[in-house]
């Protein structure tokens, strides 16, 4: 009934692929991504973390002389550990001086603001509980092969200044800050905050530029009406964003619509503009695969850089119950993922994750998800090599003065 030790052989193995017992049925271990990637890892280079780590003993004072570990500083410092710190976005560093973020590859920017909601607010504190959950995750993803903290730099620029009661002042706000980083080249990963800030987020990055911009929105809901409850809320960023003289209405594609939160003003925009909708359910009949190829070829189609934008309502509201409008039928996690990174992988210009409210969420799982989006079309864009490929199309950048001061704030330093 039972069989002996010796009988259950790790046959699948390349070490025992010659026993004579190996059973046909198993695969060969070497054509699996598990194997393919433990292999991977030896190759990924590791100076990026030894220099945090000299970098946290410099910074935090060295550990007391009981610590084993001598890499463990006193005060913390950088990743570790995960549980400690002053979080930013995946503890990258934090550019307090905004002029400094020509030095990275990507710049997350935080936007508070849910003042565009039409039913419970509560996204203004999405971009605090992202950067908190994110504090769980390391830089390098297995099955991807990709170490970010070693193949691309990457900092968090804070949040965006923006004014409670007054929408059209947050939205120069954000398109303010959107284009100063759009600007210097790095590529702006923004965190809302409720959708409304789609518009001003595409606005940022289309003044930078004379080239056409193609848009992958997933979403449950089509945010593509004029005005809602007489003012340009979280359910019209589309509507504003493809008035944008190289925002074509044609190059929005929309994956994930349906259910019965899609207002019919939207959909006769969305019928008069000619754009795409791929709703859920065609999703399933053709699968994650020819979803992204038909997603990206319309996005494509005559333009220069497609711009991302993923509601976390997009995903099925059992897996992200903290969020503002949430839908049942939406994605699940891992094809929301697969989708996010395919698309990413042809590059972008930019990506917003919006709609994430943190007082609403169970053991922040709402939060992870968004992280998760995030980190991964991140690792898509490394893998691919794909990275910075928007660069060469900001072509009109934008200057903003800062003010003047010296010294330190705060401080007794002279």
């Amino acid at each position: 009934m039972f069989c002996r030790p010796t009988d259950r052989a790790r046959n699948h193995h390349p070490r025992d692929q010659q026993r004579r017992e190996a059973r046909a049925h198993h695969p060969d271990l070497t054509k699996l991504r598990g194997w393919k990637a433990m292999q991977a890892e030896g190759d990924l280079p590791e100076g990026r973390w030894d220099e945090e780590r000299r970098w946290a003993l410099r910074m935090g004072l060295t550990g007391a002389d009981s610590i084993e570990d001598k890499s463990i500083p006193t005060f913390a410092r950088g990743e570790l550990p995960h549980y400690a710190g002053i979080n930013t976005f995946l503890k990258a560093p934090y550019a307090e001086d905004v002029t400094e973020v020509k030095d990275y590859d990507a710049t997350v920017l935080g936007i508070p603001f849910d003042g565009g909601t039409t039913y419970r607010a509560g996204t203004r504190f999405g971009p605090q509980g992202v950067r908190k959950i994110s504090a769980l995750y390391t830089p390098y993803n297995y099955e991807m092969g990709v170490d970010l903290r070693e193949q691309m730099t990457l900092c968090d620029a804070g949040d965006v200044f923006t004014i409670p009661a007054n929408i059209e002042k947050t939205f120069d706000q954000i398109s303010r800050a959107v284009s100063h980083v759009a600007s210097s080249g790095s590529l702006p990963i923004m965190i809302g905050g409720d959708h409304s800030i789609g518009f001003p987020c595409v606005r940022g990055i289309a003044e930078c530029t004379s080239k056409k911009i193609g848009i992958v929105h997933f979403d449950r809901h089509a945010d593509i009406q004029e005005k809602d409850l007489d003012e340009r809320m979280h359910t019209t960023p589309w509507f504003h964003s493809t008035n944008l003289p190289n925002v074509p209405a044609k190059n929005l594609v929309q994956v994930g619509i349906g259910g019965w939160q899609v207002p019919r003003e939207a959909v006769k925009v969305a019928r008069e503009r000619e754009t795409n909708i791929i709703t859920m359910g065609d999703m399933e009949k053709m699968g994650v695969d020819k979803t992204a190829e038909m997603a990206l070829e319309m996005a494509w189609d005559g333009v220069d850089m497609v711009y991302m934008s993923f509601d976390i309502d997009s995903i099925d509201c059992g897996f992200v119950p903290g969020t503002g409008w949430p839908e049942p039928g939406g994605f699940l996690p891992r094809e929301a993922l697969a989708l996010a990174t395919k698309v990413a992988a042809e590059g972008i210009c930019g990506m917003e994750l919006v709609e994430v409210a943190p007082p609403y969420d169970q053991s922040e799982i709402t939060a992870l998800m968004g992280t998760r989006v995030i980190v991964d079309v991140l690792g898509s864009l490394v893998a691919s090599g794909n990275m910075g490929k928007h660069k060469r199309h900001i072509d009109k950048p934008v200057i903003i003065p800062h003010g003047d001061f010296e010294g330190k704030r705060w401080s007794n330093a002279t």
